[in-house]
């Protein structure tokens, strides 16, 4: 039985919602604002989200980037604006699919068995902790031991936020690339050897010994918390 967490300020359609998913099979949380959501989305995990855009506290394509950047579940927006900048935004931020308001319960329901059939096994934490320093990916925020911030750019959080959602496990020069940079950067692994020296200089206690960030000469990188290293 597949958990879906809805995010949406709409009571009438969170109760309809709720009603038909239930109905068959699915097990429903909902939350009213984004700050909620996010909160729910890290304490259980979902198998599927549906985030409206139009929420009363942040916008839904923070809420969309904030779930997307520690966990592969599969995030449908469901709203009512129709541009055709909005759709690219939300698909830009990490959704998987957009459904216009007024929708079809039935081609919903549909969307979300296609989500779902390609939905990533389990996701991540969202946030790591080692002693050397505290990787909150849903805030995207780093912190040393002290609790200093750590400035981290763009890239050097899109490449961590890979790492986080394959954590212990080797990932391929190729697919850094190919989800950090795009499809055409594949064989630019310089650009990895640049960003992975520039993340041990500012996270790992010895740059040159790194512990958490583990190059596999000449195949990819992992990222080995504590809990891996036994």
């Amino acid at each position: 039985m597949s958990a879906v967490l809805i995010i949406d300020d709409d009571e009438p359609l969170l109760r309809a919602l709720r009603l038909n998913f239930a109905a068959r099979g699915y097990r429903v949380h909902t939350a009213g604002t984004g700050a909620a959501g996010l909160a729910a989305a890290a304490d259980h995990p979902p198998d599927l989200v549906i985030v409206d855009l139009g929420l009363p506290d942040l916008d839904g394509l923070d809420v969309v980037a904030g779930i997307r950047g520690y966990s592969d579940v599969p995030i449908i927006v469901l709203s009512a604006r129709h541009t055709g900048a909005t759709k690219v935004a939300a698909l830009d931020a990490g959704a998987d699919d957009y459904v216009t308001k007024p929708f079809g319960m039935d081609e919903l329901l549909a969307r979300m068995r296609a989500a779902l059939r390609r939905a990533a096994p389990a996701p991540a934490a969202p946030v790591l902790r080692t002693p050397a320093f505290r990787l909150d990916l849903s805030a995207k925020q780093a912190t040393g031991p002290d609790g200093a911030v750590i400035r981290l750019t763009p890239t050097e959080w899109h490449l961590v936020e890979v790492l986080a959602r394959h954590e212990g496990k080797l990932v391929e020069h190729k697919r850094l690339l190919r989800e950090v940079w795009g499809p055409r950067y594949e064989t630019e692994t310089n650009y990895l050897r640049v960003h992975f020296a520039n993340l041990r200089r500012k996270l790992e206690p010895d740059p040159s010994r790194p512990r958490y960030f583990v190059t596999e000469p000449g195949i990819g990188y992992r990222l080995q918390l504590p809990g891996d290293m036994k």
